[in-house]
């Protein structure tokens, strides 16, 4: 197999391409937009090369650039004139491409280095099969799975945001270790009380039968009022201004961690979905 070798430096607005040889000697290089008429522009040029050179077989590269990289292969793999030809797409690790790189002592300084050190690194053969999966299927379970993880973290620095306010506006409940900082039921009593004080003197009977509402899972909900007013008793106390700014704050920490738990499950049931579809 002789093919002909692109090696592309992929970035937010431009591509940079190399196309060398099979030899590898220089064919061409140049700059296209990183859009759909871009990409189109570089097919051209892959296929053009081919032709002229009678080659039936192309090997094209570029590095793993956060998103930047991920449509401009999409349209390479979806494009008709280039199906044509016997075709790889390698999306290669920057580490990868780096120490490769580092084998150049006198590498020229302009704008298509890095392409043709991909370009080289993939005529070098040292790269088994294609890296980027076929099937798009996988590439939107990973879409998915991403946004699940973003969420997740976004959602446990929330926590960690009220947790805070918790401590200011009730510390004895924050400070207590049977008493989950940010279980629905803490959440339902700082919505319930504007204060500390109002929970403290809490008539214990109705702040019974308010645990046993909210939290439905205790096995001595009597008990656990005793626990949670001596907790707000043992609580320093703010001063009213402080008190309602940490009440507005709490509001919206609330508000959030709603918001970002109601994006988790729509996403659990669109990764629930993508895995039905996978073989």
């Amino acid at each position: 197999m002789n093919p002909l070798f692109v090696g592309i430096d992929v970035s937010s607005k431009n591509n940079v391409a190399y196309l060398m040889k099979p030899d590898g000697s220089k064919h061409s290089s140049f700059s296209v937009q990183n859009n759909l008429g871009g990409a189109k522009i570089l097919s051209e040029r892959i296929v053009s090369a081919l032709g002229s050179m009678q080659l039936s077989d192309v090997v094209i590269g570029l590095e793993a650039t956060s998103i930047y990289g991920d449509s401009l292969v999409y349209a390479l793999r979806e494009d008709g004139s280039l199906g044509r030809f016997q075709r790889k797409i390698h999306v290669l690790n920057p580490k990868q491409v780096k120490k490769f790189k580092e084998a150049y002592p006198d590498l020229p300084k302009n704008d298509f280095v890095d392409a043709f050190v991909i370009a080289d690194h993939l005529r070098f053969g040292r790269i088994a099969k294609e890296v980027y999966m076929d099937d798009y299927r996988y590439q939107a379970l990973r879409t998915l799975t991403r946004a699940r993880f973003d969420v997740i973290q976004n959602l446990t620095r929330e926590k960690q945001r009220f947790a805070n306010y918790l401590f200011l506006k009730c510390s004895g409940i924050a400070q207590d270790k049977d008493i989950q900082n940010t279980s629905a039921t803490t959440i339902a009593l700082m919505e319930r009380f504007e204060t500390v004080d109002d929970l403290a003197n809490a008539d214990l009977d109705e702040l019974t039968a308010f645990l046993d509402e909210k939290g439905r899972n205790f096995a001595d909900p009597a008990a656990k009022a005793k626990v949670i007013r001596t907790a707000a008793r043992d609580s320093y106390r703010l001063p009213v201004t402080v008190n309602n700014s940490v009440n507005q704050a709490m509001a919206v920490s609330i508000a959030s961690m709603r918001a970002l738990e109601k994006q988790v499950k729509v996403l659990d049931k669109a990764i629930e979905q993508q895995f039905e579809i996978i073989p």
